[in-house]
């Protein structure tokens, strides 16, 4: 053990961070390699962050309809979802290292690549492409941060790397929202589409910078019993896994439906205020990072929540408050109105998640639980995907607030089934 670490006089539970930064930071203990796979994750989720936001709005600037858009977002998803299980054979094989390198390169590239060819076919393949070439980040980052860390760490190392990615988002909703008017005060005006795109490409050599750090990254090969673990899969079959417990069976379907409401709306709220409510890009910028900052806050709230109320009473709450701000959302014109109830709304779905992730673990045993994740992660994407794709159609056929009702209505529904249907054994939070 390191004789510095064992004669300092905090241990990790004493030291806070807003009391003493520099002694948290030195009690943590956080290696070299932690901090450059850190630098790798700020550059990609810097980038990334901007480009999932304008993205949608960009496509419309371009002539796409919201059927189009829809088609191209469930390609995407589709194709993050059939990257999965190739990336994580590819990993266990190959590494870490080499599959991220693959993302570092092939996901920017990608990005590119539909920034600038807008023809409605090849954005279909590109989207299903870069999906396949995003899923990888999410192969390698769980298991880069649990090895460059230790179990006394490793809840401040995800912590550090999420609040860095929150803080990145929510200052390029600032720069999404202003840049056309910082241009101009220079005496360069372009058009909103040209502004765009300049945008688009940035955020692409953002997350290119990662490819920096990453080349003095070494990730730790998984000791021999992780190694046995994640083989174990491929030994036995993966078949042999999927195996619903009863409470699988009422919750997987379930989670899947709340899976399609946020698919179906979210993709398209930017498109929504800016073309039906008329929102300028600015407020959308702002809104955009007020969304990262009350997320962030009202997460920290959840457990409380969920303490007080119980889990399966606590997401139901959550998923109705969602419920209500959207319908009303799809029934108001008042455009500062919209926005507050935008913000509600993702505020409480971004409630209902931890409560419904730590409902899944806490009915899942132990060894279960990998499966119970993946199956989970399988049905959300898929339900995902094609929600995407048929929001879109039906936005283009129908208009906006028909089809929002009847989200509402799902959504409703969804909550009404999770508070008849689940029945948690465990009462623990």
């Amino acid at each position: 053990m390191d004789v510095a670490l064992e004669s300092r006089p905090h241990d990790s539970e004493s030291v806070s961070f807003w009391a003493d930064p520099a002694a948290w930071f030195r009690d943590k203990n956080l290696g070299r390699q932690f901090w450059t796979f850190f630098a790798v994750a700020f550059f990609y989720d810097a980038g990334f962050a901007i480009y999932v936001f304008l993205f949608n709005l960009y496509l419309l600037d371009r002539h796409f309809n919201e059927r189009a858009i829809g088609l191209i977002g469930g390609a995407a998803t589709l194709g993050s979802l059939a990257g999965l299980l190739p990336a994580g054979m590819f990993a266990r094989k190959f590494g870490t290292r080499p599959l991220l390198f693959f993302c570092l390169i092939a996901a920017p590239l990608m990005s590119v690549i539909r920034t600038l060819w807008m023809w409605e076919p090849a954005q279909i393949g590109l989207g299903f492409l870069a999906g396949v070439a995003m899923c990888s980040w999410g192969v390698c980052f769980l298991p880069a941060i649990a090895r460059l860390t230790n179990e006394k760490n490793r809840a401040s190392g995800f912590t550090l790397i999420f609040s860095a990615s929150l803080v990145t988002a929510t200052l390029g909703g600032v720069i999404c929202g202003y840049l056309s008017q910082w241009l101009a005060r220079t005496g360069l005006t372009l058009p909103a589409v040209e502004v765009k795109r300049l945008i688009l490409l940035a955020s692409c050599a953002t997350a290119a910078l990662a490819l920096i750090p990453a080349l003095r990254l070494r990730v730790p090969a998984p000791s021999e019993e992780e190694a046995a673990q994640e083989a174990e899969p491929l030994r036995k079959g993966w078949l042999h896994h999927w195996k619903l417990s009863v409470f699988l069976t009422r919750f997987l379907p379930l989670m899947a439906l709340w899976s399609a409401v946020l698919a179906a709306f979210t993709p398209f709220a930017n498109i929504y205020l800016s073309t039906n409510l008329r929102i300028p890009m600015t407020q959308i910028g702002i809104m955009f990072s007020v969304v990262q900052i009350v997320q962030f806050s009202l997460g920290l709230l959840a457990p409380v929540v969920f303490r007080v109320m119980g889990l399966v009473n606590g997401i139901v709450s959550m998923q109705l408050f969602a419920a209500a701000a959207l319908g009303w959302l799809a029934a108001t014109h008042n455009a500062q109105l919209a926005i507050v109830l935008y913000l509600i709304f993702s505020a409480a779905q971004w409630m209902s998640a931890p409560g419904l992730y730590n409902l899944l673990m806490n009915e899942t045993p132990d060894k279960d639980r990998s499966t119970a994740s993946a199956m989970t992660m399988f049905c959300n994407s898929l339900a995902g995907s094609g929600a995407t794709a048929g929001a879109g159609i039906c936005f283009t056929r129908f208009g906006y607030p028909p089809v929002l009702f009847g989200i509402t209505g799902l959504a409703v529904s969804v909550a009404a089934l999770f508070r008849l249907i689940i029945r948690p054994q465990s009462h623990s939070v």
